[in-house]
């Protein structure tokens, strides 16, 4: 559970540092996102949390104990 908990927060931290840093600036306008509110730039900060989530996941598989 733990382990679960580590994984998604690295996800987080490190998804947005992405996004807000080499994502964002890139995007125009109308894909960026604004601050609290529910728009197209959260769904791409929630996409590279994602994918980065699940690329975790699948690199400690191997680790697991049964």
């Amino acid at each position: 559970m733990l382990a679960t908990w580590v994984r998604a927060l690295a996800a987080v931290v490190a998804g947005n540092a992405l996004y807000f840093l080499l994502l964002a600036p890139t995007l125009p306008a109308s894909l960026g996102h604004r601050p609290f509110a529910i728009d197209a730039g959260l769904g791409g900060d929630f996409l590279v949390c994602l994918v980065l989530y699940l690329t975790l996941g699948r690199l400690t598989a191997g680790r697991r104990r049964p």
